[in-house]
């Protein structure tokens, strides 16, 4: 048992480390994801600096890192707090990567793909409502925590076990906390300020607004 319990947290890490975002924009613009936009390597950085559709695939992949992590330990036949882990490996995984020096994104699209394999139904639900917060705010980071509040009611009302209700608080807590700390620069600047309900410099789907006076060139 100890022997499975160790293969499926390695395994949610290193499912976690593939570097979906970083191959969207060698493949699609020949560039260097950490290096381009806000250097995050992540579904956010790559719909704003590569494209809709390379990010909606990034989104998809590492939506399938976290998932693929809590279908390995369940395949492996661990206990349920080992399956836990290691979705939060998977987390790790993507914002530490082996691949690329320890140096990752933020764990979004990651952490809620670990609740599509286990509470599949109120994670479909919570996915449509970071949509509708998306269509009416364009705040790619206010959908995501949107999302994440109302999700433990969902898996609370759709009948969840009290272990994966606890783990939806938990989780969101640990990604709020790596974003903070990960933008915590950013918080002075009155631009990201004037931006934290309304993203008045990106559509809703993350191509770059033209300003009043590009349109007079």
């Amino acid at each position: 048992m100890l022997l499975r319990s160790l293969l499926a947290v390695l395994a949610g890490y290193l499912l976690g480390s593939f570097p979906s975002a970083y191959i969207a924009g060698r493949l699609a613009k020949g560039r260097d994801i950490r290096r381009i936009g806000g250097g995050n390597v992540g579904t956010l950085n790559t719909l704003r600096e590569v494209g809709f559709i390379p990010g909606l695939l990034v989104f998809i992949a590492d939506a399938a890192k976290g998932a693929l992590a809590i279908l390995v330990a369940k395949w492996l036949g661990v206990n349920e707090v080992v399956i836990l882990i290691a979705g939060l490996a998977s987390v790790a995984g993507h914002s530490w990567p082996v691949f690329l020096g320890f140096k990752g994104g933020k764990g979004g699209a990651t952490g809620y793909g670990i609740f599509l394999a286990l509470a599949p139904l109120a994670a479909a639900i919570t996915f449509c409502v970071m949509l509708i917060i998306m269509l009416i705010t364009s705040n790619a980071r206010l959908s995501l925590t949107g999302g994440f509040i109302t999700q433990p009611f969902f898996i609370w009302a759709l009948g969840g076990s009290l272990a994966v209700i606890v783990y939806s608080v938990i989780v969101p807590l640990i990604l709020g906390t790596r974003m903070l700390v990960a933008d915590r620069h950013k918080l002075s600047d009155p631009g990201v300020r004037k931006n934290l309900i309304i993203d008045r410099d990106y559509t809703w789907w993350q191509s770059k607004r033209s300003k009043p006076s590009d349109n007079k060139k």
